[in-house]
C-alpha cells in the first residue's frame, strides 16, 4: 500500500505564509513527478505547482512568484512554501506523486487526502 499524508493548512490572514507538506509512504520504488492541486468551492481542480525527479519545476500563473514547490527526495516528500497568500488562495489542497511500487509495477498517481487552506482578508 501507498500512502501520501498532507499537513501545513490553515487559517492566514492576506500576506501571510503557509508551508503544506506531502509524505508518501509505503511500498515506493521510484517518486517520479509530485505536484499539487487545489479545488475551491463551486470551482474545478486547479493545478497549482509540479515538480518532476530532477527538480524542474512548473507554475499555475496565479501563484508564480509566490508559491515554492520543493521535495526531499529521501524523505519522498514534497512541499509547497505559499507566500503573500490571498483570498482567492482559499481551496482544498491535494498533493500528488505519480511512483512506481516496483521495477516491474506501471506507474499510477497517488493522493493524498486534501488540507484546507483558508486565507482571510
Amino acid at each position: 500500500q501507498v500512502q501520501l499524508v498532507e499537513s501545513g493548512g490553515g487559517l492566514v490572514q492576506t500576506g501571510g505564509s503557509l508551508r503544506l507538506s506531502c509524505a508518501a509512504s509505503g511500498s515506493i520504488f521510484m517518486i517520479n513527478s509530485m505536484g499539487w492541486y487545489r479545488q475551491a468551492p463551486g470551482k474545478q481542480r486547479e493545478l497549482v505547482a509540479t515538480i518532476t525527479s530532477g527538480g524542474s519545476t512548473n507554475y499555475a500563473d496565479s501563484v508564480k512568484g509566490r508559491f515554492t514547490i520543493s521535495r526531499d527526495n529521501a524523505r519522498n516528500t514534497e512541499y509547497l512554501q505559499m507566500n503573500s497568500l490571498e483570498p482567492e488562495d482559499t481551496a482544498v489542497y491535494y498533493c500528488y506523486a505519480v511512483l512506481q511500487r516496483t521495477p516491474t509495477y506501471t506507474k499510477n498517481m497517488y493522493w493524498g487526502q486534501g488540507t484546507q487552506v483558508t486565507v482571510s482578508s
